[in-house]
C-alpha cells in the first residue's frame, strides 16, 4: 500500500516552507484561493510538521497548532493527488497524533468545509472521519457564506 513512503519530522523553516508550497500549489481544489495558501505556508515556519515522501520526492505533509492549553488543531494537511487513497494521508497522522498525546493534549481538532457543498471536501470530510474525527460544530459564516466550517475533534 504504501512500502517505501517515509514520513519524517521537519524543522527546518525553509524546508517546511518550500515543502507546503510545492505540495498546496499542486492541489488547486483545495488550496485555489492565493492568500488563504500563502497563510497556511506561513504559519508552518513555526509549527510542528511532518512530511510525507517516496524516497526523496515530498508527496504529502501535515501541520499541527497549539489552540488550547489542552487542544491542538490538525492545521493544514496536503497529499498530492496521485498519492490520495494510498494510505499516506493516515500514515501522516498516525505520527502527528502520536506527538499530540505524548506532548499531553488532550484534544485534536480540524476544520474543513461542511460536508455537502463540494465533492473535493466531502472527500476530506469522509477522510477525517475514517480516522476518529467526530462532528463537532459547523460555523456558517466563520470563513464565508459559500464554505461553512465544519469542525470535527478527537481525544487524544
Amino acid at each position: 500500500m504504501n512500502e517505501g513512503i517515509i514520513v519524517a519530522e521537519e524543522q527546518n523553516v525553509e524546508k517546511k516552507q518550500r515543502i507546503a508550497r510545492e505540495i498546496l500549489e499542486a492541489l488547486p481544489d483545495w488550496f485555489g484561493i492565493p492568500e488563504s495558501r500563502e497563510k497556511y505556508i506561513k504559519e508552518c515556519a513555526d509549527q510542528p510538521f511532518f512530511a510525507a515522501f517516496d524516497s526523496e520526492k515530498p508527496i504529502g505533509f501535515l501541520c499541527l497548532k497549539e489552540t488550547g492549553k489542552e487542544t491542538v488543531e490538525l492545521c493544514v494537511m496536503g497529499v498530492l493527488k496521485e498519492y490520495h487513497r494510498k494510505g499516506i494521508g493516515r500514515k501522516l497522522f498516525e505520527r502527528v497524533r502520536d506527538l499530540a498525546k505524548q506532548s499531553g493534549y488532550s484534544f485534536m481538532q480540524v476544520k474543513t468545509v461542511q460536508m455537502g457543498r463540494y465533492a473535493e471536501y466531502d472527500a476530506t470530510n469522509c477522510f477525517y472521519l475514517s480516522i476518529g474525527f467526530k462532528e463537532f460544530e459547523v460555523f456558517p459564516t466563520l470563513w464565508d457564506e459559500r464554505n461553512p466550517c465544519q469542525v470535527y475533534v478527537m481525544a487524544l
